[in-house]
C-alpha cells in the first residue's frame, strides 16, 4: 500500500509540474505576441491571461480525456473526429467570452476579439497539435524511465537469485567430491595424488571460469568429462558409465555450471549398491539453435527419500531454468520403478 501511494504522488507532482512549466512558457509566449510595441502592460497581462484561460480547458481536455480514452487505444479516427469538435467549441467560446462576458469581469477596460474566426481556428489548432506533441514526448519519456529503472531492478533480483542458487551449488559440489576424496583416501589408494590434482582444476572452473553470463559448450563438456573421469577414480567399472556428445557448434553459448548438477546426482545416487546393475547414460546434442541434454541412471526410491539433500541440484537447476532461459527451455523427469530420466532440451535466446 505504501508503495502505491508513493507511486499515485510521484505521478501527480509530476503531472502538477508538467502543467505549471507548460501553462507558465505558454503565456510568456501569448503575452509577446499579442504585445504590440514590445512593453507590455497591465492590458495585454489581462488580454494574454483571458484568451489562456479559454485554451487552458480544452487543452486539458485532449490530455486527461481524449488522449488516453482514445489515441493510445488506437482509435484513432474518434481522436481525430474529437480532437477538431474540441477545438471548434472552444474557439467558438473564446469569441463569445469576448464579445459578451470579459467585459462584465473587468470592468475598467474594453476588449473585442481582435482575430477572425479562420485565424482563431488556425491559434487553437496550432496549439493544440503542439501541445500533444509534448505532452506524448513527456509520457514517452516518463514511461521509457520508469521501465528502465524496473527493468534495473528486476535485473539486480535476478542476479541476486541467481548468486543465491550458484552459493548453493558449488559447496554442494565440493562436499561431494571431498567425500570421493576421502574414500579414496582411506582405502590408500594410489590415485590419490592425480584426484587432488584434477579436483582442483575442476574447482578453478566452477569458482573463477563459470563467474560470467554464459561459457561455451566446449568448456561445459570439458567440466562433465573432466567431473566424470574424477568420480572414476572411485567407481573403477567404467562400462556402465557413458557419456555420448555431438556438438556442432563448439562456441555455443550456455549458461555456466547448468549441467553439473544432474550429472552429480546421477553418481550420487546412480552408483549404488551393486554395481553390475548401476549404470549412467549421458546424451548430449547441440544442432543450430537447440541443444538437448538428457541422462539416466539406476533409481531407488527409498534410498532417495533417506537424504533431504537429495533435491538440491534438480531444484537449482528448475529455478536457474526459469531465470535464465524463460520460455525458451523444456525439462521432463521420468522414473520408473528402477531408473531416473532428465531430458532436457534448450533454444538459444
Amino acid at each position: 500500500m505504501n508503495s502505491f501511494s508513493h507511486i499515485n504522488k510521484m505521478t501527480f507532482h509530476n503531472t502538477l509540474l508538467f502543467n505549471l512549466v507548460l501553462w507558465i512558457c505558454s503565456f510568456t509566449l501569448f503575452l509577446f505576441a499579442f504585445t504590440e510595441n514590445g512593453q507590455p502592460k497591465t492590458i495585454d497581462f489581462i488580454y494574454t491571461g483571458s484568451f489562456l484561460s479559454t485554451l487552458i480547458v480544452p487543452v486539458l481536455i485532449n490530455f486527461y480525456i481524449l488522449i488516453p480514452l482514445f489515441l493510445k487505444k488506437e482509435h484513432y479516427l474518434f481522436y481525430v473526429i474529437a480532437f477538431i469538435l474540441n477545438i471548434i467549441v472552444f474557439t467558438q467560446f473564446n469569441i463569445w467570452f469576448f464579445e459578451y462576458l470579459i467585459d462584465y469581469i473587468f470592468t475598467d477596460y474594453y476588449f473585442i476579439s481582435y482575430h477572425s474566426n479562420t485565424t482563431l481556428f488556425t491559434i487553437f489548432s496550432v496549439f493544440l497539435i503542439i501541445t500533444t506533441l509534448i505532452k506524448l514526448s513527456v509520457d514517452w519519456f516518463y514511461f521509457n524511465s520508469n521501465e528502465n529503472r524496473e527493468l534495473k531492478i528486476r535485473n539486480q533480483q535476478i542476479q541476486t537469485e541467481l548468486s543465491t542458487l550458484r552459493s548453493q551449488i558449488n559447496p554442494h559440489f565440493l562436499f561431494n567430491s571431498l567425500n570421493v576424496i576421502y574414500a579414496l583416501a582411506i582405502e590408500n589408494k594410489a590415485e590419490t595424488k592425480d584426484a587432488i590434482v584434477q579436483l582442483s582444476d575442476i574447482l578453478r572452473y566452477v569458482i573463477y571460469d563459470s563467474n560470467t553470463k554464459n561459457v561455451s559448450l566446449k568448456n561445459e563438456v570439458t567440466l562433465l568429462k573432466n567431473y566424470i573421469e574424477f568420480q572414476q577414480f572411485r567407481h573403477q567399472q567404467t562400462e556402465n558409465i557413458t557419456f555420448n556428445y555431438n556438438i556442432d557448434d563448439e562456441n555455443y553459448p550456455i549458461y555456466p555450471m547448468l549441467l553439473l548438477p544432474l550429472v552429480e546426482n546421477s553418481f550420487k545416487y546412480g552408483i549404488k549398491g551393486d554395481i553390475n546393475n548401476t549404470f549412467i547414460r549421458i546424451n548430449l546434442t547441440q544442432n543450430n539453435d537447440v541443444f538437448i541434454f538428457d541422462i539416466e541412471n539406476n533409481y531407488s526410491e527409498n534410498l532417495l527419500e533417506t537424504n533431504e539433500h537429495s533435491g538440491l541440484g534438480l531444484e537449482n537447476i528448475k529455478k536457474n531454468l526459469e531465470i535464465v532461459y524463460p520460455k525458451s527451455h523444456d525439462i521432463k523427469i521420468t522414473k520408473t520403478k528402477d531408473t531416473f530420466k532428465v531430458e532436457l532440451k534448450l533454444t538459444k535466446k
